[in-house]
């Protein structure tokens, strides 16, 4: 899975790399007036919601198995004159010493895992990274939708809860969809979520 995601980014072949923040990141952060704390950025590609949370003042540890989008992301911050900082990780085997922190992002990370176990083990993860009480937001292919092309991987809410249930309490798990430049978005679960 590592080296798949680079090589997308080498090719340029990033459907999800949409060149701006994610509505739903922007809804939730603001609707319910999440304040600026130290945040994870899972699976942050090329920089751009790192670079809005980091203009809405929060303190920003952003990561990608893809050097490719990590390079991007530092040069698209550097242009912004925004701080954050970003780094090449995965979050099942890499060592994080900048935590914890009280918020963390991922917008279509968590659904490339495979199996219920891997979503365990990822869910765990994060929790491991998280301060008490602090709040996850996840973007994940939503199974209920019926797709003839390709797409982002589908989940379902029961593979959800399954996963996150032992580590995090589900404040909301909404059905909506992922910002994109298609006409017609991916269908996507909007999960939040606060650490056990």
């Amino acid at each position: 899975m590592v080296h798949e995601f680079e090589e997308y980014y080498r090719t340029g072949d990033t459907p999800w790399d949409i060149g701006r923040p994610d509505f739903n990141l922007i809804q939730i952060v603001t609707t319910i007036s999440i304040k600026p704390c130290r945040a994870l950025e899972i699976g942050c590609g090329t920089g751009d919601n790192a670079i809005w949370l980091a203009q809405q003042k929060f303190d920003v540890l952003a990561f990608d198995t893809s050097e490719v989008a990590i390079e991007k992301a530092k040069e698209k911050a550097s242009k912004a004159g925004d701080q954050c900082s970003f780094r090449v990780a995965d979050i099942l085997n890499s060592d994080f010493q900048e935590t914890p922190c009280g918020f963390a992002f991922d917008r279509g990370c968590f659904h490339t895992m495979r199996s219920s176990k891997d979503r365990h083990r990822f869910a765990a993860h994060v929790h491991g990274l998280l301060a008490d009480d602090a709040l996850w937001l996840s973007l994940i292919g939503n199974a209920d939708e019926k797709r003839l092309g390709p797409g982002p991987p589908q989940r379902s809410a029961k593979d959800i809860v399954n996963a996150v249930e032992p580590c995090f309490e589900i404040l909301s798990l909404a059905s909506g969809h992922f910002e994109s430049n298609l006409p017609d978005p991916p269908r996507a679960w909007v999960c939040l979520m606060k650490k056990r």
